[in-house]
């Protein structure tokens, strides 16, 4: 199977989980297609000053890949950089967040899974 990128679903989502600004999130594939396994594999662009508030993965772990940029990465509170070609990860019970700190857009590919 082949999707297309014109079937994609793309949303702003304002002050994602506490943040500032508005982060674009592409979803490339449904939950039901990630076999109700998982509740997004995407796209996030953060545009510069904006970002993901903290938050704590109860049920479902996540995944980070920088494509593009920099990011300030909060790893359960300890802020370290993110930046193109590095994986962060999330794993249930542990929290972070992601701020675009810098002058460009931070592009990352993320996948959401259940526990």
């Amino acid at each position: 199977m082949i999707k297309k990128s014109a079937s994609f679903n793309t949303d702003l989502r304002e002050n994602m989980r506490g943040g500032d600004g508005v982060i674009e999130v592409t979803n490339f594939i449904t939950e039901e297609e990630l076999n109700n396994k998982g509740r997004l594999f995407g796209k996030l662009v953060i545009k510069p000053g904006c970002g993901i508030g903290y938050h704590v993965h109860e049920h479902d772990a996540e995944l980070f890949y920088v494509v593009k940029g920099c990011a300030v990465y909060s790893d359960n509170g300890e802020e370290k950089p993110l930046c193109a070609g590095d994986l962060a990860i999330c794993p249930c019970g542990t929290g972070h967040s992601v701020k675009n700190e810098g002058t460009e857009d931070v592009e990352l590919i993320a996948l959401i899974v259940f526990e």
